[in-house]
């Protein structure tokens, strides 16, 4: 038993499952705002359109001998339900995906600045800024340093 439970918590705690927990939660607060979103806008403005009862869960058809009815206006509700569910997924969907192609873009614009900003030591052949008049690397003095800059390097101010 202990074995079992062991395993159980081990599978509890595993990143997916987890992931997928807090999924179902956002996805059960999700729904009422959905369902909400019906009850309160889209079923009042169907009525507004229709000049009707605008109430489609009075949608049903009574069984002869019974009780009981087949209700296409709960059928219907449920499928208006899900397409905006489905449409405002699917518009999030489309923020993130732009979100993280405008990222990979700055990031690509980074690192061609980043590279362009940049050139190779010509003694240790390691990648320095532009600017540099000394390597990090292997403190060598580079070329293109004017000669001011040696100067102060070398500690010939005076």
């Amino acid at each position: 038993m202990k074995k079992f439970l062991k395993e159980f918590g081990e599978f509890i705690n595993r990143g997916n499952m987890m992931d997928m927990a807090v999924g179902v939660i956002i996805g059960g607060g999700f729904t009422a705002i959905v369902t909400a979103l019906i009850t309160y806008i889209i079923n009042p403005l169907i009525t507004a359109a229709t000049r009707g009862t605008g109430n489609v869960s009075g949608l049903s058809i009574p069984i002869p001998g019974s009780e009981q009815a087949i209700d296409f206006g709960a059928f219907i509700g449920a499928i208006i339900n899900f397409l905006i569910t489905a449409l405002v997924v699917f518009m999030l969907l489309r923020v993130v995906k732009s979100a993280q192609e405008a990222a990979k873009i700055f990031k690509k614009q980074e690192d061609d600045t980043k590279q362009a900003a940049a050139r190779t030591c010509p003694y240790c052949k390691t990648e320095i800024a532009q600017n540099a008049t000394r390597c990090p690397h292997c403190t060598s003095v580079l070329p293109n340093a004017s000669s001011d800059d040696v100067a102060h390097m070398s500690g010939a101010d005076a």
